[in-house]
């Protein structure tokens, strides 16, 4: 927002942020597809799978995990999960759709072993550590294992648990309390909706039951049913995105947060922004769920350019992680057990951009932590790409990529709410990696 407007509108106006936009895809700094949003604590956490960078086909190895509270800057907490987490199985690829959901202060992640039933891992965090509770498979059925697929947890408001599942047929059977045992046979949905392909996502909202799902074949949209059951039967009602050339495949994942809903899923667009080559290298989009008076959902031909509005702004006092972020372009995230996540592969002209920072009433300083062997510097700048540089931060050699020194830089006093962007600038290949900022008053 600028300047221009919050003297024009006065300061009640920095609360409207209904001009601050997000964009698509959500995630930038990998491949990620299938997402499962969860809400716990005031906070969204979003499990994802996750296309490796060099593939071809689909090739699948673990699942990661971004946190966001306003639906636009999203922190990157890299992978919580991989297929080396269940010793049973032999799969060296194959780690496709999550979910996870909490029951009495423990959270439980739904696993598919492509090819090899599902699996099921429990925490007592939704960032993990997860572990692997049974030593075995939770599902194998008896019809074809590769069916076997997009496991979708749901707790009804008797208490009784479900687990969903299934391409191109539909299942489900009961789960028990505990939420790693069955109970009663699995039941194969033989009237599944009109279109039903693979990818449910069951959820309740005023006596009304509904199950989303990747729609068609192929390309896949998110179509969805009703039914006054958890069980069915289900009304095919419509598509929520249509079936594009755009996503080819897809899978739903739909969440309330806030007082508004809001649908995830997936497409090509990040890739077909780098290449014309096609891959399976897909990327997490987001949208504004609208339910019509009668229960039924505003239907929309593609996912906005624009996504969703941005809740609420970010305070900028406080430790922010660098791998917070609502746009970038070039760099990539990376994880270890000292540092953590942070962001890497920064090089010249690369940057990274944070929406809706609220600066209050005036920033007068910024702590940068960052470590390198060449080292560069970070413009930093309001509202735009090429905006406003309101301070330079030189970054020195620190004698290592993980050898992290805080530096401090004097900006220009700023106030309001802008969008800030991080613009990355050095001549040696890669410059430095990025752990987290801070401004002061």
């Amino acid at each position: 927002m600028h300047n221009a407007r919050v003297l024009a509108f006065g300061i009640f106006f920095l609360l409207n942020l209904s001009t601050v936009k997000a964009q698509k895809p959500i995630i930038q700094t990998k491949y990620t597809a299938d997402p499962a949003p969860m809400v716990h604590n005031d906070t969204i956490f979003l499990y994802t799978s996750h296309d490796e960078d060099d593939a071809k086909g689909f090739k699948m190895l673990d699942w990661l995990l971004y946190t966001s509270t306003d639906m636009v800057n999203w922190t990157e907490h890299g992978a919580v999960a991989s297929l080396k987490d269940f010793k049973w199985a032999k799969q060296d690829n194959g780690a496709w759709a999550v979910q996870c959901i909490e029951r009495n202060g423990k959270f439980y992640l739904y696993c598919p072993m492509h090819g090899g039933g599902i699996g099921v891992l429990v925490s007592d965090s939704p960032y993990g550590p997860f572990i692997d509770p049974l030593g075995k498979r939770l599902v194998y059925s008896d019809h074809n294992i590769w069916d076997d697929i997009d496991p979708s947890p749901f707790i009804d408001d008797d208490g009784q648990a479900y687990l969903y599942w299934g391409n191109p047929h539909l299942y489900y059977v009961k789960l028990n309390a505990d939420m790693i045992s069955t109970s009663g046979e699995v039941v194969k949905v033989d009237s599944k909706p009109k279109n039903y392909q693979e990818g449910p996502w069951i959820w309740k909202r005023k006596n009304h039951y509904y199950l989303s799902y990747a729609s068609t074949c192929c390309p896949e949209g998110i179509g969805y049913a009703m039914s006054n059951s958890a069980t069915g039967p289900w009304e095919y009602k419509g598509m929520i995105i249509d079936a594009s050339e755009k996503t080819r495949g897809n899978h739903p994942g739909i969440i309330d947060y806030k007082g508004k809903s809001y649908v995830f899923g997936h497409s090509y667009d990040l890739l077909k922004s780098e290449t014309s080559t096609f891959y399976e290298r897909r990327s997490v989009d987001a949208e504004q769920l609208v339910y019509n008076e009668d229960g039924t959902i505003k239907n929309y031909s593609y996912f906005t350019k624009e996504g969703p509005e941005q809740i609420e702004t970010l305070n900028p006092f406080r430790r922010i992680e660098a791998e917070t972020m609502a746009w970038s372009k070039g760099v990539k995230a990376d994880k270890n057990k000292e540092s953590g996540v942070y962001v890497t592969q920064i090089h010249n002209g690369d940057f990274i951009q944070i929406r809706g920072v609220d600066f209050a009433k005036g920033a007068k300083k910024i702590e940068l932590i960052a470590a390198s062997l060449n080292g560069g510097t970070i413009e930093i700048r309001l509202d735009n790409v090429d905006g406003d540089i309101i301070g330079i931060s030189k970054i020195e050699n620190t004698g290592g990529g993980q050898n992290w020194k805080t530096f401090k830089t004097k900006v220009k006093k700023v106030n309001g709410v802008h969008d800030l962007f991080f613009v990355f600038k050095g001549e040696q290949g890669e410059l430095f990696n990025f752990d987290a900022w801070k401004f002061s008053k």
